[in-house]
């Protein structure tokens, strides 16, 4: 889930999409950018292609029929089919980016990888789902979200659910290591912030991230504090953002509304700048009274929003307060029924 920033970056592709047929993009050499439609308001997901081998798919998009052909008709433009696919890398595990991966490890036995870290992490998700699903639940009720707005939590989870298929072996890459695609040699990099595990892939040389959602354009990445997240992911994100802006890629891959976005150092600038002018926001908002975090969602995400997508507001409002508390900034107590926080 992204929440709407208003700043917009430049942003332009090395190559045209087709006018009609697969969205598809050259991005460098053998490596193509397939944008694939899913059901969220960024309308398609960045599913990357290199033809070259090992044929290697960077992310898979969801478990639609949509998602589902998109990806075959990308794949027959570019002369593949889903049994050429020889490794598949996931950025990180949200359904959007891993949901097809065990079809595909299925149908034609590719090898899957995600960062040690994910698998460790954010990948158990999809296994111990109905595990993990009461501790979201409570976690939100902890934070002030009333009990009938989460009535329709388990229902959205499940449907989430049934659109990733996780596939049953999952290799792991480590930060550092290197990775060929499209003949040359890349690093592995750990992204954190949007994701625990979020993993990115850096060609020097190229001067080329694939960077998926640790930095996007029009869009504010969601960072949230989720049930079993890190405890710090804005803390977490805000060095992320340092290392992409040290990078300075001359152009960056990206999971929505690229696929290519130049820009990059600049655009990771606007994304700190604001998230400082929210910490603000939020130290001055507890400086009037104390509040959960549910009512302080509505100070940061003033407008009307889904009970979905309200739930998204509060985690990211919470990943906030938490930056500020684990430095001393503000406090928080239990007041019987939810977290409250104070200046």
């Amino acid at each position: 889930m992204t929440l709407p920033d208003p700043r917009t970056p430049g942003e332009q592709a090395t190559g045209t999409p087709q006018a009609s047929g697969p969205r598809l993009t050259q991005v460098e050499g053998t490596l193509h950018a397939l944008q694939v439609p899913i059901p969220y308001p960024m309308g398609y997901v960045t599913v990357l292609i290199d033809t070259a081998s090992p044929v290697t798919l960077i992310d898979t998009a969801l478990d639609t029929p949509e998602a589902r052909q998109a990806l075959e008709d990308g794949l027959h433009a570019l002369g593949l089919h889903w049994e050429s696919i020889e490794r598949v890398i996931i950025t990180h595990h949200h359904p959007d980016h891993y949901g097809l991966a065990g079809l595909i490890e299925e149908r034609s036995g590719a090898s899957v990888y995600m960062l040690d870290i994910d698998i460790a992490r954010g990948e158990q998700y999809w296994h111990r789902w109905e595990e993990w699903l009461p501790g979201h639940t409570r976690h939100f009720l902890d934070h002030g979200v009333p009990p009938e707005k989460m009535a329709s939590h388990d229902a959205e989870s499940r449907k989430s659910r049934e659109r990733v298929w996780p596939a049953v072996r999952v290799q792991p890459l480590h930060e550092g290591e290197s990775v060929q695609l499209a003949g040359h040699d890349w690093q592995v990099l750990w992204l954190p912030g949007h994701a625990d595990g979020h993993l990115g892939l850096w060609q020097p040389d190229l001067s080329l991230l694939i960077a998926a959602d640790a930095v996007l354009p029009r869009i504010s990445p969601n960072v949230g504090l989720y049930a079993y997240s890190r405890p710090d992911p804005l803390g977490d994100y805000l060095e992320t953002l340092g290392k992409i802006e040290a990078l300075n890629p001359a152009r960056a891959v990206v999971g929505h509304y690229g696929p290519v976005m130049d820009g990059v150092a600049e655009r990771a600038r606007e994304l700190a700048a604001h998230h400082a002018e929210r910490l603000d926001l939020v130290r001055d908002t507890l400086r009037e009274r104390p509040m959960n975090g549910y009512e302080l969602s509505f100070v940061m995400f003033n407008r009307e929003l889904s009970e979905s997508s309200r739930r998204f507001a509060v985690a990211e409002t919470l990943a906030h307060a938490e930056y500020l508390r684990l430095r001393g900034e503000l406090g928080r107590r239990w007041d019987g029924q939810s977290w409250v926080y104070f200046k």
